[in-house]
């Protein structure tokens, strides 16, 4: 994600459970991601949270095993069973309305609203807790049915069928109730919202801890997969056997009472330290902002004035006397606020060197702005129980642990990767800011005390690169409406996989941002109806109480696996994808940095729209984790100036609708390699210290001994971190790493799926059709967006290129070869 994206997040997945919303992806020009994953329980086996987080509540039974598992007391438990059967008898009248006004619209029958989506104009906060008592009740029901299953003779050995299958349509309640509670915690995430996001993450892991740990569920699991290879299944049907029970094992289902016990324990601490890191670098996004005047504002186009003033009404701030919190009493009239889409372009226009400074310092101390909200606290605490987990599943570190499940295997092979592409960014980011230093020198009339610093680099940047290019970003934001840029992504859908969108102001999304998209294809059957592929909702505006960064997530996942007698609209994806553009009173216009983020969401999109699987747990984007970003990073490669058919069709002025010149592309693509030094160093640097952080063998007696700004300090010398350039995440707000576990040790996914993206590129580049060529969009429509985790993905890369992956492509696409 950014791997926006995010998701950062791991869901817990118990069936076809997603305790959080499955995709949260970004951007490998690393954003934040929102996090939902330190909200629920991190199972193996949960999709991809592309960075976020989910919470999902325990249940009457599920509380008690819960409790039970991690050594409560009988008194306890028994007060647990009398506190859950009064919750659970009043959440099963709510939902049925007798003897209450208002019902609980989560455990309501949704198939009378559109599409089956949730009934979003009723939902409130307080109903997430009795709903998920009541799932999770169903869903532990679910569970122990498996385990009691008798196959029709008692002496016959379990099934697929009876087992694997039935684990994957598991909890349809409780999917449905979590993908609605990940995405609010993500978009919609109020006071009350973190209120109910706190108080049940550490249950709610418990809860996922005892849905894998159920007496007598593995052992069914293991006896299926042993005679997987013997029971007349399909390869997709051995795929999902060997997922799900890899699922159980990395969460300790062959442990140890003893160890299960402690596995538990460390599940449901880590939940709520990353809930309580992710909540706290919202809090510091909400509350801080650098209120201005029109005189701060000398440099800026005039759409990053629009956008302040917009947000200045957004926040309703005084104004201040001072840019660093002194209160006046007029009204603020402008504010950069610590949402990307205004902090980047005012560092790369404002010509205040100080107020640079100012919204500089505050963006890179997110997570350790105030004392109360210590994130490197947190995060020492998260370290030390990730290698506890780590040891007790054999593995020295939690970067070995995490790397098992992943295309690259080992630490080494990343750290392989890494390395090289560091070498040479370096070389280019020595070259850049010997360019700057030039610039600043013989042509700025500038004097930069202390030299070329990290509030610097982006304006002189593009100062070189108009005189250097004579490309100025800002006469290209004029022809990236927002409008412009999302006809665009769905013309490329149309005409790579023949999908339609129809948007339906009719159809209520959970916010008044929020678009709704009816999305079909043409019929298999010549003259028949257009069939309806997937319903797509698109949130694209920053705003109070929603995670920055962009990510995409699902309400609804696709799937064939469905209980006898379910309508087919349940096996309808419903994909959303969320940005964090500055909204402006009249077209809201973008960056091309914006615009791709806009596109690379729309690939995870197609992702989740386009899985073509039977089973859920091999659907959409529950895909390994270098492999995740392939759908997105590939689909940013149609809006590029190496390839300015679409640019040319639809970048078109907001105003005057002429199309943008060519003479305009022609300086983007010949400006398009330049500062990539600067941003394949603040991603790598990144990457570098995660695997480094994770692959530490000890954290002090105490996680509170472990010093990570310390470490990062001597990190980032050892690897001689070039002057004028810091990590674009740093550790307080590293959600990534820190708000769930899916990312975590395991930053590098988007360089390796560079790689991947790049070369896969290729295939279109060369093909007689063309980047829109027919057969080979097929071919990326059948093993890169359509199969999921129904084939392993090195094996779907060379069915699609008929080779393994080539890393020249991609450093070709850098400029690094």
């Amino acid at each position: 994600m950014q791997f926006s994206s995010a998701a950062l997040l791991r869901a817990a997945s118990v069936g076809s459970t997603v305790f959080f919303a499955r995709a949260f992806a970004g951007r490998t020009t690393p954003r934040a991601v929102p996090s939902l994953s330190a909200a629920v329980p991190s199972l193996s086996g949960a999709r991809a949270a592309i960075g976020r987080r989910v919470f999902v509540a325990p249940s009457s039974s599920s509380s008690i095993l819960a409790m039970a598992a991690s050594g409560s007391s009988a008194s306890a438990v028994e007060e647990e069973k009398s506190r859950s059967a009064a919750t659970t008898a009043a959440a099963t009248t709510s939902a049925t309305g007798e003897g209450k006004d208002d019902p609980n619209p989560l455990l309501s029958d949704w198939s009378s609203e559109p599409y089956h989506l949730p009934p979003f104009r009723l939902i409130e906060p307080s109903h997430f807790r009795p709903a998920f008592d009541v799932a999770m009740e169903r869903h532990m029901s679910d569970l122990k049915s498996i385990v009691e299953s008798n196959d029709d003779d008692d002496d016959s050995p379990p099934t697929f069928e009876s087992v694997i299958a039935a684990h994957d349509r598991a909890g349809s309640l409780l999917s449905k109730i979590s993908s609605v509670f990940g995405n609010y915690c993500s978009s919609l995430n109020t006071d009350e919202m973190k209120a109910v996001q706190s108080e049940m993450s550490p249950v709610l892991s418990r809860h996922g801890s005892a849905a894998v740990t159920l007496p007598g569920l593995f052992e069914r699991i293991d006896a299926v997969y042993r005679n997987r290879n013997d029971s007349g299944l399909d390869d997709e049907q051995i795929r999902l056997v060997e997922r799900v029970h890899l699922d159980f094992t990395r969460q300790g289902a062959d442990f140890t009472d003893e160890r299960k016990e402690e596995y538990a324990e460390i599940e449901a601490e880590l939940a709520a330290l990353q809930t309580s890191f992710m909540q706290n670098v919202m809090t510091d996004e909400e509350t801080w902002c650098m209120t201005l005047g029109e005189e701060d504002l000398v440099g800026c186009p005039d759409s990053l004035i629009e956008a302040s003033k917009s947000a200045a009404e957004d926040r309703r701030k005084k104004k201040k006397t001072t840019t660093t919190g002194g209160e006046g009493e007029e009204d603020a009239a402008y504010v950069i606020t610590l949402s990307r889409s205004l902090v980047e372009p005012f560092l790369t226009f404002s010509s205040r060197r100080d107020l640079r400074e100012t919204a500089w310092e505050a963006w890179t101390k997110r997570g350790e702005l105030h004392p109360e909200r210590d994130n490197l606290a947190i995060a020492a605490k998260i370290l030390k129980l990730r290698k506890r987990q780590a040891n007790l599943h054999g593995c020295a570190t939690f970067s070995e642990y995490q790397c098992k499940d992943t295309m690259a295997g080992t630490p080494e092979r990343v750290m392989e990767l890494l390395e090289d592409v560091w070498v040479r960014a370096k070389e280019a980011a020595d070259r850049e800011r010997e360019a700057l230093e030039k610039f600043v020198e013989e042509e700025s009339g500038d004097e930069l005390e202390g030299g070329i610093r990290p509030w610097d680099w982006r304006y002189y940047a593009e100062k070189v690169r108009v005189a250097r290019y004579s490309f100025d970003e800002s006469a290209l934001k004029p022809y990236l409406s927002l409008d412009a840029v999302s006809n665009a992504v769905m013309s490329v859908s149309n005409k790579l996989f023949g999908l339609t969108y129809v948007k339906r102001d009719d159809v209520e999304g959970y916010h008044p941002d929020v678009n709704v998209y009816e999305v079909t294809e043409k019929s298999a059957e010549d003259g028949g109806p257009d069939k309806l592929r997937a319903v797509f909702l698109t949130d694209n505006y920053a705003r109070p109480y929603k995670s920055s960064g962009a990510w995409m997530s699902e309400f609804r996942s696709q799937t064939r696996n469905l209980p006898d007698g379910a309508d087919g609209m349940e096996s309808i994806p419903v994909v959303v994808n969320n940005n964090n553009f500055a909204k402006a009173a009249d077209s809201t216009l973008l960056s091309f940095d914006d615009a791709k983020t806009l596109f690379h969401e729309c690939g995870h999109g197609h992702h989740g729209m386009l899985s073509d699987a039977t089973y859920s747990r091999l659907s959409s984007t529950s895909v390994l984790r270098d492999f995740v970003e392939l759908p997105s990073q590939l689909l940013e490669r149609w809006f590029d100036a190496d390839a300015p058919e679409v640019l040319k069709e639809h970048a078109r002025h907001y105003e005057t609708n002429e199309p943008v010149p060519d003479e305009l592309l022609a300086k983007l693509k010949n400006a398009r390699s330049f500062n990539q030094g600067f941003d394949t160093i603040e991603y790598t640097a990144c990457a570098l210290l995660d695997m480094a952080i994770h692959s530490l063998d000890a954290y002090g007696d105490d996680g509170d001994d472990f010093d990570i700004s310390a470490f990062e300090e001597r990190e980032l010398e050892r690897l001689g971190m070039p002057q004028g350039i810091v990590m674009r995440h740093r550790p307080a707000h590293f959600a990534h790493l820190f708000a769930s576990q899916y990312y975590a040790s395991c930053y590098y996914v988007y360089l390796w799926a560079e790689v991947l993206d790049a070369d896969a590129f290729g295939a279109f580049e060369e093909a007689p059709g063309g980047i829109f060529d027919p057969e080979v969009a097929s071919m990326a429509r059948k093993y890169i967006y359509g199969a999921g985790n129904t084939e392993a993905p090195d094996e779907l890369f060379r069915k699609f290129r008929g080779r393994d992956p080539d890393v020249r492509f991609m450093l070709e696409k850098k400029g690094l070869a």
